[in-house]
């Protein structure tokens, strides 16, 4: 692009450099004519070499032609027009000028001059734009331009300056529009809109927990006989056989051999002298954990001679130690070992008792197997003398996920502290003192030491490793219960397929859920009891509250033999309810989830969950407690409209996608509408009767 330099007039230098302008000027515009004219030039001939094809190429030619002459046509006028038309004003500013000492004749040339190079850029500009289209054309295409530049007669020395000039230019041009392109990036770009399915980060495991010991079988299909498993005692095998028990459960077969051959070398020492490994079990509801701890325990203190605390079983609810104490005194009948249970049902100083005796020697034991609940079992450690851990073999955490979330964590602290305490009342050392676990040396290796062995066992054991590492245990062993499905080929040919669930349920259990409304609710439970007829239904709510107002509505209805079970009713009462249930005096019993764990309901049919479950473990152990022991059973949720979504994940998350939805049609409640309003009624009445009398 040409660059022009306007200056005014401020002496003799400023003089010659205008002329020169003046003359650079005049020059490039003629060059720019003269190119104008041999473009034209060329375009004739390559027109009349075209003229054959067709009548309309001719056409387009002439009218390219008939523009670019009218352009230059307007480009040599645009001058002589202003020269001619000049305003007075004009010229009355020259004459002043020439009064200055300028004279006239100076300033009408700079101003042609001025005029003409505004002209000519603006000329300039047009071609430059047309030249750029050009640029990249052959060297022919160039040197026939020259040629056709040469056929007029011009100046040696203008045309060398207007050749330098333009070839200025158009090397300018062509580097600003030659310009190196940068090379391609090689990153990538990220954030793009394209959808793409996220990969589910693995969590890492340790190897214990991700390498489990599978208990991949059916309990009707896999039963075992007793007398096929190792080890187990003929005493307690005629125990078994006289409680009507002949063969073993899986998960049975499995861990009764493993802590048997853990106490191998009797309970002083481990195997080979070392401690021995802490054991996890994870088995669906009703596939006989209880049994599987019981047995080997018994057998391992049978040849105890000194009555100390060897066993120690920790349980979150009293229903569920008195259960597990009642196992324990089955298979302690007979042997001289001593069951304690302490939760609370009986007055502190009793179960003192029950624990030492003081002598004048100091305090005795008198008992070897202590079943008890979390809080009792602290008041003991703390409060009760001569009350001792230092010898306690087994540490047995039964529902051991709920202990480590309902904050029982300090208990097993308290535990484990009172199990390595070294001195006795006395201060004295005594003779078997236990350390804690470190590294093993010769010095550590010479004196007898009874290890602690913790067994950890749950339907719904946590998998978090942070979580398992408060309990401290010593190279565990998982036993894990993971069903397996039997897949039919094309061939007829059946394969077994592992599934990998976060949570197991019994194999016989059926799940439905009934989508409805909050005023719908106690219609539906009614309609199962009375229009299905549903036989001895353990019915969940969420709260005593709740379960007491459904207890007293159904009770208002009537014809339904109903009873409640919740941490409201004293212990006797909670006894004989259960045990009226068991008999089948009782068809509909409402609980709250004190039943829910690892309480063994003898004869449910069918579980209700009146009010969804907000965790997948509830929902776990409410549905098993029925379908137990490799029965039939059906699980029914009542299910809100609003929940269903998120019952549904729920229950997907945890891979249950079994569950079937069992909708009830309004026509099938009318009938009970008129008589449920008359209940609701006396429901009104007897809660006022309930508040007066607690006010008074």
């Amino acid at each position: 692009m040409a660059l022009f330099c306007i200056q005014r007039y401020g002496g003799e230098e400023q003089q010659e450099e205008g002329a020169e302008a003046e003359e650079r000027a005049r020059v490039l515009l003629e060059r720019l004519r003269q190119q104008a004219k041999a473009r034209q030039l060329r375009k004739q001939q390559e027109e009349g070499e075209g003229l054959p094809s067709s009548e309309h190429q001719a056409g387009e030619g002439k009218r390219k032609r008939e523009s670019e002459e009218q352009s230059c046509a307007q480009g040599q006028k645009k001058p002589k027009k202003k020269q001619q038309s000049r305003s007075p004003s004009e010229e009355s500013s020259d004459t002043e000028q020439a009064a200055d000492g300028s004279s006239p004749s100076k300033k009408k040339n700079r101003r042609k001059s001025q005029g003409q190079e505004k002209r000519t850029e603006e000329d300039s500009e047009e071609d430059i734009k047309e030249n750029r289209s050009n640029l990249n054309k052959s060297s022919k295409r160039k040197r026939r331009d020259v040629e056709t530049e040469g056929a007029e007669p011009q100046p040696k020395e203008n045309t060398e300056r207007a050749e330098d000039e333009s070839r200025k230019e158009e090397l300018t041009l062509t580097a600003s529009e030659e310009e190196p392109k940068p090379p391609p990036s090689s990153f990538m770009v990220l954030g793009d809109y394209d959808i793409k399915p996220v990969q589910k980060v693995q969590p890492f495991l340790p190897q214990w927990l991700a390498q489990p010991k599978l208990l991949q079988k059916r309990i009707k299909d896999n039963l075992i006989p007793i007398g096929d498993v190792p080890g187990i005692h003929p005493r307690l095998l005629k125990k078994l056989q006289m409680n009507g028990i002949e063969s073993f459960f899986p998960v049975q077969a499995e861990v009764i051999p493993a802590i048997l051959q853990s106490a191998s070398h009797g309970y002083l020492v481990g195997q080979g002298g070392h401690r021995p490994r802490d054991i996890c079990v994870s088995a669906p509801t009703g596939s006989g954990k209880t049994l599987s701890f019981v047995i080997p325990i018994v057998q391992v203190l049978l040849d105890r001679v000194v009555c100390q605390v060897r066993a120690l079983v920790v349980l979150p609810t009293k229903e569920l130690a008195q259960q597990v104490s009642k196992v324990f005194n089955i298979y302690t009948d007979g042997t001289g070992l001593k069951v304690v249970l302490i939760t609370g049902q009986k007055s502190f100083a009793k179960e003192q008792e029950m624990l030492v005796q003081k002598r004048v020697t100091g305090y005795s034991s008198l008992a070897d197997i202590v079943v008890a609940t979390p809080g009792r079992l602290k008041d003991h450690i703390s409060q009760t003398p001569g009350f001792s851990l230092a010898q306690l073999r087994f540490l047995i955490v039964d529902e051991a996920d709920r202990m480590i979330d309902d904050m029982h964590q300090n208990c097993l602290n308290q535990i484990v502290k009172a199990a390595f305490q070294t001195e006795n009342e006395s201060g004295s050392k005594m003779l078997f003192q236990r350390t804690r676990p470190g590294p093993l040396t010769a010095a550590s290796s010479c004196y007898p030491q009874i290890p602690l062995q913790k067994l950890l066992f749950s339907a719904t054991l946590t998998q978090d490793p942070e979580k398992l590492q408060q309990l401290d245990l010593f190279q565990p062993r998982l036993f894990t219960s993971v069903y397996s499905e039997k897949k039919t080929l094309g061939d007829g040919t059946e394969t077994e397929q592992d599934t990998n669930k976060k949570y197991t349920l019994p194999e016989g259990l059926s799940q439905c859920y009934v989508p409805c409304d909050l005023n719908s609710k106690p219609l539906l439970l009614l309609h199962f009891m009375l229009t299905k007829k549903f036989t001895r239904v353990l019915c969940f709510t969420n709260s005593r509250e709740a379960s007491h107002r459904l207890f007293l509505l159904v009770k208002a209805f009537g014809g339904v033999t109903v009873a409640e079970f919740s941490s409201r009713l004293p212990p006797n009462e909670r006894q004989r309810t259960m045990k009226e249930f068991e008999q089948g005096k009782i068809q509909l019993l409402i609980s709250t989830d004190a039943t829910a764990r690892g309480i063994d309901v003898r004869g449910v049919n069918y579980v209700i969950n009146y009010d969804a479950p907000q965790f997948i473990r509830t929902y776990i152990h409410r549905v098993g407690r029925t379908a137990r022991a490799g029965k039939v059973g059906v699980a029914f949720s009542l299910v809100l409209r609003i929940q269903e979504r998120r019952f549904l994940r729920m229950l997907k998350d945890a891979g249950i996608q079994d569950i079937k939805k069992q909708p009830v049609k309004g026509n099938s409640l009318k009938p009970l509408v008129q008589q449920y309003e008359e209940a609701l009624c006396k429901l009104e009445k007897t809660v006022k009767n309930e508040r007066a009398q607690k006010r008074a």
